[in-house]
């Protein structure tokens, strides 16, 4: 059973796409005027001006996806079901760490697409997010299923890298999202929409510990230069092939 039906009933509410993180994906997609989204979810950063079909397994996450989105293949990323070369370009938008077997799935994101290839993943060589401070097992589950960037770039060939930095009010929940508002990790439905924090043994004692810091002003005190900055590179990054 994909990990997003057990967890992704109300993804819709809180992973919503972020209008400037929407225009970078746009234009690394260049004039591609037809897309394959794989690992599309409710299809957040789906472009509305190209034609596009969406590839995701999980039954809960397409029921969510709205009236009038692309339609909506349930199939995996590592056996898509379609010609060669079909579309002009495929993408991936923060689901290759949930992909069974990350090679095979590449493989078919090129097999699939003629011109290019566009993937949103996370850098896991970039540091310093707080949050790892108060939920330490996230360096350990990013570690075991988020790929490097090099081994993208040794299996798509020469790719181009873009940084994706995070703006202060993303309006997507993804882990990122909330670094200068600290309190909306003690919200257990911000924490739902977050694929990482139900894979964790123990969340309460980071989320007690966060509540502490934040009630005693101890967070502020390490961390608040952040409240003056607009957006902040965690780690995010396109990778265009």
């Amino acid at each position: 059973m994909p990990l997003y039906d057990d967890i992704g009933h109300d993804y819709a509410s809180v992973r919503r796409p972020d209008p400037r993180i929407a225009a970078r994906i746009q234009a690394a997609l260049g004039d591609a005027r037809s897309v394959v989204n794989v690992g599309a979810g409710t299809g957040s950063y789906e472009p509305v001006d190209r034609r596009v079909v969406a590839v995701e397994p999980s039954e809960v996450m397409a029921r969510q996806r709205g009236q009038g989105a692309a339609p909506v293949v349930r199939a995996s990323a590592t056996a898509l079901p379609f010609r060669d070369a079909v579309f002009d370009a495929s993408l991936a938008i923060l689901t290759l760490h949930h992909w069974p077997d990350l090679s095979r799935g590449l493989d078919e994101l090129r097999r699939a697409s003629r011109r290019r290839t566009v993937i949103l993943t996370f850098d896991t060589s970039v540091g310093g997010f707080w949050l790892t401070d108060y939920f330490p097992e996230i360096l350990e589950i990013d570690a075991r299923s988020m790929p490097a960037i090099s081994d993208l770039a040794r299996q798509l060939g020469k790719v181009e890298v873009v940084d994706v930095p995070v703006p202060h009010d993303c309006v997507d929940g993804f882990l990122g999202a909330y670094w200068r508002r600290p309190e909306a990790y003690l919200q257990p439905a911000v924490r739902n929409g977050i694929s990482v924090f139900p894979q964790m043994a123990d969340v309460e004692s980071g989320v007690d510990r966060l509540r502490a810091d934040l009630a005693s002003g101890a967070w502020r005190d390490r961390y608040g230069w952040l409240l003056d900055r607009q957006e902040f590179d965690l780690g995010y990054r396109l990778v265009v092939a």
